[in-house]
């Protein structure tokens, strides 16, 4: 009998990745993906262990899975990813509802894997994170057909004191550039237009496989691929964004106009204690020069309140920083207290319901300043890359470059005889908070 095999994938976009991996090997192999999880003989959770709220996510999924063996179709519930690597004693010894387990390293093995579970076998293939796919492995895209996310490098050296993607993901790995433009191609002669490139840490790309900051022309090599439309950058480093880098996304107009750039904080003592680099001086300098050199960029960050020992002034300042600075996108975390982390033995830990509520009220000021940001766009003609109807009020929807799948805003656009996955050209008639609406320029 074929397994049919469902994948449940929670966490960031690179875990998404991984489990399209996944998916393409199962494929090949021969067994059936199937969409219901009600379907499958074998389910996978690729899980998520950053912090607190998605260790008890993953953890929740996988008791609400287990209880599907109970009609006996279910043969195995098999459990990967992050929450998996730095865990895999205890969800053996406490989750007997496991049947196999598999680390960040060890994904590629997941045939032999699903073979050895529905055996009964309880396999465990948790080693050190040390693989980085320089081999093009099969992938089912789980996007839409016309997007995709390519992860250009692995795990990360930066040991900021409340991060424990070190201790799930390992070092930083790049992959090299021939390895990931041949990935591109192959997905752009499928019909992919938009790239978005990821890693922990971009802009530290090449340095450990090159000896240098290879980021430009590897946003250069990508572009140049045929069919391809845009390339998004996420998670840019700012202590390693280079003027070169700055350039390269200026001049290329295959490159989005879009810098996500995660800061986490804005004051000296906080980022000192958070071993970011850089400090208040720094970043303000750098956000200047990106703005004066790519004049139309929209600049996404995220920022984390209540690490340990922020005061009430600190978060204050803080709140002025995004007031003043005007960010066009905005993330906002609480702290989480992340065990075998430095921050996590640091005294001064601030009070959850504080924590609350400075994430609510930064989030607040974020609002006002998005509405003030976005008003900028009315009048202007952008390319608005076409994902869907909206048959109820009569519109396409889709995303400007300057926003990215699924975590910014959407355009609205009437008057559209365009396909869903074409690029149409787009004028603005009206700005919300974070959403824009207009009109098809035909």
């Amino acid at each position: 009998m074929t397994e049919k095999v469902k994948i449940v994938t929670l966490g960031c976009e690179k875990n998404l990745v991984d489990s399209e991996i996944m998916s393409g090997l199962i494929d090949r192999r021969g067994y059936s993906l199937v969409d219901d999880r009600d379907d499958a003989t074998v389910i996978i959770v690729n899980t998520c262990g950053f912090i607190d709220a998605a260790k008890e996510e993953s953890v929740n999924t996988i008791l609400e899975l287990a209880e599907l063996k109970e009609s006996g179709k279910l043969k195995a519930l098999i459990v990967s990813g992050c929450l998996t690597q730095r865990y895999k004693q205890a969800l053996m010894e406490e989750m007997p509802e496991i049947d196999g387990i598999v680390g960040t390293g060890d994904f590629h093995n997941i045939t032999q894997i699903v073979d050895e579970a529905v055996k009964g076998k309880k396999p465990v293939y948790v080693g050190n994170p040390v693989f980085n796919y320089e081999q093009v492995l099969p992938r089912k895209l789980s996007t839409a057909r016309y997007t995709a996310y390519v992860k250009i490098a692995e795990g990360c050296d930066n040991n900021c004191t409340f991060c424990s993607i070190p201790l799930m993901r390992g070092k930083f790995r790049s992959r090299s550039i021939e390895s990931i433009v041949e990935e591109v191609k192959g997905m752009a002669a499928q019909g992919v237009k938009e790239f978005s490139l990821i890693a922990q840490d971009s802009t530290n790309y090449g340095t450990d496989l090159y000896g240098d900051y290879k980021l430009p022309e590897l946003l250069d090599r990508v572009s140049r691929v045929d069919g391809v439309e845009w390339v998004r950058l996420h998670y840019a480093y700012p202590g390693f964004f280079t003027d070169e880098l700055i350039d390269m996304i200026a001049s290329n107009p295959k490159i989005c106009k879009y810098v996500d750039m995660p800061l986490q904080h804005s004051e000296d003592a906080i980022l000192k204690r958070m071993r970011r680099p850089g400090r208040n001086r720094d970043i303000r300098e750098l956000i200047a020069k990106i703005r004066s050199r790519i004049p139309d960029v929209s600049l996404r960050t995220s920022l984390i309140v209540g690490f340990p020992g922020e005061t009430e002034e600190d978060f204050e300042r803080l709140c002025d920083f995004v007031r003043e600075i005007k960010f066009d996108r905005l993330g906002v975390f609480t702290y989480s207290q992340e065990e075998d982390t430095p921050a996590s033995r640091l005294p001064d830990q601030v009070a959850e319901d504080v924590k609350e509520w400075r994430a609510n009220t930064l989030m607040e000021i974020q609002r006002t300043v998005a509405n003030e940001n976005s008003g900028k766009y009315i009048g202007k003609v952008l390319d608005v890359l076409v994902e869907r109807y909206d048959g109820r009020s009569d519109v396409y929807v889709g995303r400007s470059q300057f926003d990215a799948p699924e975590i910014d805003g959407e355009v609205f656009v009437t008057n559209c005889s365009g396909n869903i996955g074409d690029i149409a050209k787009v004028r603005i008639t009206h700005a919300f908070e974070y959403d824009l609406t207009g009109e098809a320029v035909l």
